[in-house]
């Protein structure tokens, strides 16, 4: 049986943690910056875990 292979778009868009978890970057933060509120910008910056059914599903995806 051939080996798996881990699909590339979501290896580019979810990091694993050292505990397992995976992470991944905020929403609406790519452009168009000037019509957000800073507070919803603030909101919107750093990263943040999945969980769930969406962790399920991103880690079939890395093949973890």
């Amino acid at each position: 049986m051939p080996k798996m292979k881990t699909k590339k778009a979501a290896a580019k868009r979810f990091k694993r943690t050292g505990t397992g978890k995976i992470k991944h970057r905020k929403a609406w933060h790519g452009h168009n910056r000037n019509k957000k509120s800073s507070a919803r910008w603030r909101r919107a910056q750093g990263t943040s875990t999945l969980s769930g059914k969406n962790a399920k599903n991103v880690d079939r995806l890395l093949n973890k």
